[in-house]
């Protein structure tokens, strides 16, 4: 699993969190959409990306649409994790290929949850968790 997003404190949580769901979990982490590139091409080959949209270099929205030029990394499922809500972001990110969309919630109990769902598989369809 990858997560790329700019925020240490955020990062930081995502990884409490889900390390606590899957103690054994293979996760690593980076900080805008280049340097995520820049590790991919590296032979990473996650089987999920969580995403945050805003980020200096190279944001969310053009990470997805430079990974959807990379044939061995466009089947992999990309959650989108921001703290926008705006609808043409569900939308635009959704076009550009990502598997769904959710809001960085307030509470790490609300982020357990979440995470919980999609690494069960609940998440099936492209949609917003």
């Amino acid at each position: 699993m990858l997560l790329i997003d700019d925020d240490v404190d955020d990062r930081m949580i995502f990884g409490d969190v889900l390390k606590e769901l899957v103690p054994d979990i293979i996760y690593n982490e980076a900080i805008n959409g280049e340097d995520a590139l820049e590790k991919l091409e590296k032979n990473l080959v996650p089987d999920l990306i969580f995403l945050d949209l805003n980020m200096p270099r190279v944001d969310g929205k053009q990470f997805l649409a430079e990974m959807q030029k990379i044939d061995h990394l466009k089947h992999i499922p990309v959650v989108i994790y921001t703290t926008s809500s705006h609808e043409s972001d569900k939308k635009e990110t959704h076009a550009l290929g990502a598997a769904c969309f959710f809001t960085k919630p307030n509470s790490l109990r609300e982020l357990s949850h979440k995470l919980s769902s999609i690494l069960e598989g609940k998440i099936e369809q492209p949609g917003v968790v």
